[in-house]
């Protein structure tokens, strides 16, 4: 890869741009991409040995090896979104595979000493899990800059093929390692495997981007706007919801497949990497599945589905203790793993704005590991309480209620969304210049309508209303004129000069116009809102 080579420059493989693989024809996310193969099989690899070195210690330790490596995500991941949408994401995630290498060193070494114990070995998960938190929402968040907006879709399947391709080779390959050699060659090679991402990211010549200083969130407002966001975000939230109705039933597979192994069917380190890998290749098949059955099922379908189908492959493993059935078994699951989530990812990439990607996908990975990281310590001490198979029991009744839910909670439609930026504000004529600092500022928008247009006016600025909250809007309300009823006065707050100049700038959206040219649409004949801009007299003082 040339170290000056674009993300928007194409390769001479001529991969037409709605192919599957269109992505990998863009340099830099080809590399990446590879990279991350690699490093994704050191991490299997890693699981594996961790998981395989705490059999011993009871199922409620082997589970705590995923709640070592989520948890993080639920404590770091909307500060990890913070940092990744104010600051440069290449930096982040390089100084994420540099302390990931540092602490795998660490656990190399003491796994090659013979000093790694229980605790030392989820304290070091944990801090592996931490790399991942910071790096998380920044490498979702720089995937819009390696491929066309069109292209989201293709990227976030090949971004599951590659953790699946990994899942398919990195536990067999992990489990022999670990039988023939011990688990510090597996802690060794992910160690490595963090260094040549690290290499790409160094050779990617990012272009800078920055933010007027007049505009720039500080810490505490950035966190307190992802949340405001997300929050009134109808399609985002939904995503979540369904995020979170699959998630811990799904959970029940992966904390317990070690238990499954060696105590339904009585396999070794290699056993359990076979399973590994069997999910790991029905999902890469189930990759090149998704195209036909998007058109199929549809998105709401295709999460039934995975539902259903993840709930009978738990239901079979709870009953059947045959070796070769538990792996045949184990390939549907892949295919409905990969079918849920790049359905959920792409959700959520496709709705998020620029300027609050990275914190929208840092909630969507705060719900997603978050459920895995607070149930897998459920199922392990379900496990030591009632059994396995009554363990796995409830995990399939579990799966089976959310899939219910649909009937109910469906994913919204994408049409219409469009998140690209409209710089369509023209900007506050107003006699002083405020400091950054100003406010909070009153806005007042007057439109005029007629009456017999009131209801439907209202109606069209619901919308509206959800715009200038995500944007920045800390109150809104409409009125109704007592005097004039064709006259209505909108009144928002935000919270200071800057953000409401980044709601000029930097934060509406197509979308957003769209919305405020269907109530607009509606004003009578040669009037127009007329704004006005109001601020704190104690804070701002006399104008002169």
């Amino acid at each position: 890869m040339s170290a000056s080579a674009s993300a928007s420059s194409t390769s001479g493989s001529g991969a037409r741009s709605d192919s599957a693989w269109a992505p990998l024809a863009r340099p830099v996310f080809r590399a990446l991409w590879i990279a991350q193969f690699v490093s994704n099989i050191g991490t299997w690899m890693q699981t594996v040995g961790a998981q395989w070195l705490l059999l011993g210690h009871g199922a409620t330790m082997v589970t705590l090896v995923q709640t070592a490596s989520s948890l993080p995500i639920v404590l770091l991941a909307l500060p990890s979104g913070v940092l990744a949408d104010r600051f440069d994401r290449r930096g982040l995630l390089l100084v994420a595979q540099f302390a990931m290498f540092a602490v795998s060193a660490v656990l190399t070494v003491l796994a090659f000493a013979d000093a790694l114990s229980a605790v030392p070995l989820l304290v070091l998960t944990f801090l592996l899990g931490c790399g991942t938190a910071l790096m998380g929402p920044s490498w979702q968040a720089i995937q819009p800059e390696l491929v066309e907006r069109e292209q989201l879709g293709q990227a976030s399947a090949l971004g599951a093929v590659n953790m699946n391709l990994a899942r398919a080779v990195g536990p067999a390959l992990g489990g022999v390692v670990v039988a023939a050699a011990g688990a510090g060659w597996v802690f060794g090679f992910n160690a490595l495997s963090f260094l040549g991402i690290a290499a790409v990211l160094l050779l990617w010549h990012r272009p800078k981007t920055t933010v007027p200083a007049a505009e720039r969130e500080r810490l505490l407002t950035a966190l307190y706007a992802g949340r405001r966001y997300v929050w009134n975000a109808p399609g985002i939230r939904r995503v979540l919801l369904r995020t979170a109705l699959f998630i811990p039933g799904a959970a029940a597979l992966w904390s317990l497949l070690p238990l499954i192994a060696a105590d339904s069917l009585g396999m070794g380190s290699g056993g359990y990497g076979l399973l590994l890998g069997a999910v790991g290749s029905g999902a890469v098949g189930g990759a090149f599945a998704l195209p036909w059955l998007r058109r199929r099922l549809g998105v709401n379908g295709i999460l039934a589905a995975g539902a259903v189908v993840f709930a009978l492959v738990l239901l079979v493993l709870a009953t059947v203790h045959v070796t070769w059935l538990a792996v045949l078994v184990l390939l549907p699951a892949g295919v409905a793993w990969i079918g849920v989530l790049s359905t959920l990812n792409a959700a959520v990439q496709t709705r998020l704005p620029g300027w609050v990607r990275a914190r929208g996908l840092a909630v969507y990975l705060l719900v997603f590991q978050g459920g895995q990281a607070v149930a897998a310590p459920v199922w392990g001490a379900l496990v030591q309480w009632l059994g396995l198979t009554t363990a796995l029991l409830t995990g399939a009744a579990v799966l089976l209620l959310g899939a219910l839910t649909l009937r109910r909670w469906r994913l919204y439609g994408t049409e219409g969304i469009d998140p690209t930026l409209s710089d369509h504000w023209p900007t506050p004529p107003l006699v002083f210049v405020p400091g950054p600092s100003d406010g909070p500022v009153l806005v007042s928008v007057v439109y005029r309508v007629a009456p017999d247009d009131g209801p439907a006016f209202v109606e069209a600025m619901d919308n509206v209303a959800r715009s200038r909250r995500r944007t920045g809007a800390l109150t809104w309300g409409l009125f109704q004129d007592g005097n004039e009823p064709g006259r209505f006065i909108e009144n928002y707050l935000v919270g200071s000069w800057a953000e409401h100049l980044a709601q000029h700038h930097n934060r509406l959206t197509t979308t957003d116009r769209a919305f405020e040219d269907r109530a607009r649409a509606l004003l009578l004949p040669g009037t127009g809102p007329e704004v006005t801009h109001a601020f704190d007299a104690a804070t701002v003082g006399p104008v002169h």
